[in-house]
């Protein structure tokens, strides 16, 4: 076999790993791991790099790092990153999804960017079609839906923008969405390999799954999947996800985000791991074979037993001899390809505002000024996902272990795998004093507490109804079994007042 390509994992610190080495099963040589570090950490990533001699870097690049890397790839011209950083164009900003959507002639609902708000504001108040969908364009926490707001009005509109104060202002008219939901599409090669409806809650209209729409996989219209295949092609993108409205009254499709960047159960992670060696090996590993509707049949699975699933295989049908000649003259689908290389003229050149830095300067005071400290017992998802380097996966897995817990200190989130000790001190200065008040607290809230059980939650409030009140936290060495270590443990966990 003619020589591998040495092959690398970039990983992020604070950044959840979308592959590992799992997702290349089979692969006969060691594959690299290079983790960036973020703040001055560039120099370092590009010699670590050229140490291990890697040929092929395999990875996401998150938005708030694109700039980075794009500046890295240039001091690493004999390296392949997997996805191009061209074909990551679009993960960077909703601009530049519209920027990338109009340069290929996608349909996309009309987009409007602003730079100067007086203009945004005339715009929005004279020419606007209502409703209008508002959007961040740009920050670390771009995805799940948590930044994109409906306006039927302007004084809605006003009111959102005052609030919000985001720099560009981004907006689009809002589609009326065919069963009140939209198309999540996932590519491999340019096929469709998995692609379901996302269906909004009863009387909301926000369809993503984390703030609670619903899923369906089948009767996905042919007009998605050709429009998702189109863009795939234009980003020249080994793997890639479009985002789909289907238009109730006209049936036209628009393109509502596309990314490399997306949500995706192990399998389909595999199956991508799977193409990029058949890639990477010149065709001498093979290629997934993944029917067209395929995820009409694995959708019937429980998702909770097919987030689990790995390495899904399908075999091949073979037809009669009648039928493979008829099958030989029908077209039924779309065939898994090489993707072409990337090259920077595919892509728009980003909208350049000279003011734009001062703008964001701007903004930024702003938000360091009205700035209000987090306490994760209260947060919502939105809340959860203004944490630094936030994704979206992790926010949820945050979010549903604070239904059951009470968090007095930032280190009970250690308790979750995907947690450690570096993001919490990123996460520190965004948390407020988290401790309990002890005089407010009922029995069953402080057994969610940790190192509060059953018998010592009643203890407590049998002594607290004794006092009438806690004056201090030492009084809690008065109840039996409480000593001077248990007392420095209670002391992190609870406070008297606010």
């Amino acid at each position: 076999m003619k020589k591998l390509p040495k092959l690398g994992f970039i990983y992020l610190d604070y950044v959840l790993r979308f592959f590992d080495h799992s997702n290349f099963k089979g692969w006969p040589n060691k594959i690299e791991e290079v983790v960036y570090h973020w703040k001055n950490d560039k120099q370092r990533f590009i010699k670590e790099v050229k140490r291990k001699k890697i040929d092929i870097l395999i990875g996401n690049i998150p938005a708030t790092a694109y700039d980075t890397f794009v500046e890295i790839s240039k001091e690493l011209p004999h390296v392949r990153f997997v996805p191009s950083l061209q074909s990551q164009f679009s993960n960077k900003s909703k601009q530049n999804v519209t920027l990338f959507c109009k340069k290929h002639k996608l349909n996309i609902p009309k987009t409007k960017i602003f730079y100067d708000t007086k203009k945004a504001n005339k715009y929005l108040q004279k020419k606007a079609k209502y409703p209008q969908i508002i959007k961040r364009s740009y920050g670390p926490s771009n995805y799940g839906g948590y930044y994109v707001h409906k306006v039927d009005n302007y004084k809605e509109t006003k009111k959102l923008l005052d609030e919000k104060k985001y720099i560009p202002i981004y907006t689009q008219d809002a589609i009326k969405l065919k069963d009140n939901g939209d198309i999540r599409v996932m590519l491999i090669g340019h096929k469709p390999v998995c692609a379901f409806w996302r269906y909004a809650k009863k009387d909301e209209w926000i369809t993503n799954t984390s703030q609670g729409g619903s899923m369906s996989y089948n009767n996905i219209p042919m007009n998605a999947l050709e429009l998702a295949v189109q863009s795939s092609k234009a980003a020249k993108a080994e793997y890639w996800a479009c985002d789909i409205a289907i238009c109730k009254n006209t049936g036209k499709a628009y393109i509502l985000e596309c990314a490399t960047a997306f949500a995706a159960f192990p399998y389909i992670r595999d199956w991508i791991g799977q193409y990029l060696m058949w890639d990477f090996s010149k065709g001498k590993f093979k290629m997934p074979h993944i029917p067209i509707y395929s995820w009409q049949e694995l959708g019937k699975i429980d998702s909770s037993l097919l987030r689990t699933l790995r390495h899904i295989g399908f075999s091949k049908y073979k037809p009669s001899f009648d039928g493979e000649w008829y099958l030989n003259d029908l077209d039924i689908g779309f065939d898994m390809q090489e993707v072409s290389k990337s090259k920077d003229s595919d892509f728009p050149e980003p909208i350049k505002i000279k003011t734009l830095q001062k703008n964001f300067d701007k903004q930024k005071k702003s938000d360091d000024f009205d700035l209000k400290k987090l306490n994760l017992n209260n947060a919502s998802l939105t809340d959860i996902m203004t944490l630094y380097a936030m994704q979206e996966e992790l926010a949820v897995e945050i979010h549903d272990y604070i239904q059951e817990n009470i968090i007095t200190d930032s280190t009970d989130l250690l308790e979750l795998e995907s947690v450690d000790e570096q993001m919490l001190k990123c996460w520190d200065k965004s948390l407020d004093d988290m401790r309990v008040d002890i005089n407010c607290v009922e029995e069953h809230e402080l057994i969610k507490i940790k190192g509060i059980g059953k018998k010592l939650a009643k203890l407590i409030i049998k002594h607290k109804k004794k006092l009438k009140g806690f004056n201090s936290i030492e009084e809690l060495e008065e109840i039996e079994g409480i000593g001077k270590n248990k007392i420095k443990q209670l002391k992190s966990r609870f406070k008297i007042g606010v």
